[in-house]
């Protein structure tokens, strides 16, 4: 007997829906909940600290001086290694002395002739002196005589003022370094005509010193006031001992390894950018420092506290608060708002909403919600040192 095509065809239709529904009916049922995501979590540092005040700033010599003759001639010597360091009373340059030691000569010789007037004068009112105790000369002559004595006593006054003068002129052809530093290059070389300092004066070269070194900042008037409490009033000279101390790392420096003092305040703010002007000395022996560079500069306002810190990126922000998220012992997430204080080493310090046994979330904040547990993973408290480790090794391995 024969089936109709239509009926086959709707036969075989159903019996694929049939499978097909067989196949759903044996699929596995879905997995169960999501694991908790790991997270790294460290306990706070417990430490002493300072907070501290930071600045930019730049260094200045303490003495710094333009070079200049004090008399005009021609340049004749240089006498010194250019970016050397010299002694006060070095001779640095010489100038053609020919005319000042002909002028001290003629200076010497009128000094000899008025000395020989002088003899003269007082040789004659002596003995017009003895003459007019017996009669043989007037009162005018003895007055005369008295008066040419007093005169020719002047003449040598004035004649050993000119040699002194003379002596003087001679000596200034040898110019001297005014302090002990690191001198300039020559501005001027042999040769040259070289005007006397009283006519504005040729500049010859520059010495600055180098021990001890001035670093000068900028502080805002709340630190200042915080600088200026660490202080009695008016002893910034009276006792060095008491003063502040100031801390400064160059470029290329780690930390701050330079320590000096406080040692000026300036006596008002700047009314453009209220802030006062700064002032640390600080000792060079060493030479490390140099005028004119920039640096980082440290001042530490009050006394040393203890402090629980964190690490910088542990510190989350919610509608404008700062907030940490920390695991209880059951490992669930808590939010907490925190009060955050200045950083130390690179870590935050948290003034409050934190104690010192509290786990704290360092890695993995994008993965963690406040009440949601998580699988924390124990870890010391991630360092700025560490921060840096981990980039200089990103930049070693894109290098390789």
């Amino acid at each position: 007997m024969m089936i109709p095509r239509a009926p086959v065809a709707a036969l075989s239709a159903l019996a694929f829906v049939c499978v097909a529904v067989a196949g759903c009916a044996q699929a596995p049922p879905e997995g169960g909940p999501m694991p908790p995501p790991a997270v790294t979590v460290s306990y706070p540092v417990e430490r002493e600290v300072t907070d501290h005040g930071n600045f930019t700033g730049r260094t200045a010599a303490v003495e710094s001086v333009k070079v200049r003759a004090r008399v005009w001639g021609y340049l004749h010597k240089i006498n010194f290694v250019e970016g050397a360091l010299v002694n006060k009373d070095d001779i640095l340059f010489e100038i053609d002395p020919t005319t000042y030691q002909t002028t001290v000569d003629q200076a010497k010789a009128r000094l000899a002739l008025a000395e020989a007037q002088l003899a003269q004068s007082t040789t004659e009112a002596d003995r017009n002196a003895t003459l007019r105790a017996r009669g043989g000369v007037s009162q005018e002559d003895l007055e005369r005589a008295m008066t040419a004595r007093t005169t020719a006593a002047a003449t040598v006054d004035s004649a050993r003022a000119d040699l002194k003068r003379a002596q003087l002129d001679l000596e200034f052809t040898k110019v001297r370094a005014p302090v002990s530093g690191v001198v300039s290059r020559a501005l001027v070389t042999v040769g040259n005509l070289v005007q006397s300092g009283e006519m504005g004066g040729t500049v010859l070269t520059t010495v600055v010193s180098v021990d001890p070194m001035y670093v000068y900042f900028d502080a805002d008037d709340l630190t200042f006031q915080q600088v200026k409490d660490l202080v009695p009033a008016g002893q910034y000279k009276a006792a060095p001992e008491s003063l502040p101390p100031v801390l400064l790392g160059l470029a290329g420096e780690k930390g701050y390894p330079h320590r000096g003092v406080i040692d000026f305040v300036d006596n008002q703010v700047d009314p453009g950018t209220g802030t006062l002007r700064v002032r640390g000395v600080l000792p060079n022996k060493d030479g490390a420092l140099t005028p004119g560079l920039f640096a980082r500069v440290r001042v530490p306002l009050g006394k040393a506290h203890h402090a629980l810190l964190v690490c910088d990126r542990a510190v989350d922000t919610d509608q404008g608060r700062k907030v940490l998220y920390v695991v209880n012992a059951d490992n669930v997430a808590e939010k907490r708002e925190v009060r955050l204080g200045k950083l130390h080493d690179g870590l935050r310090e948290i003034e409050s909403g934190l104690s010192r046994r509290e786990r704290v979330v360092v890695d993995g904040l994008q993965r963690v919600r406040a009440g949601a547990p998580v699988e924390p993973k124990l870890a010391e408290m991630p360092s700025a040192e560490d921060k840096e480790t981990r980039r200089q090794g990103d930049k070693e391995t894109k290098t390789e």
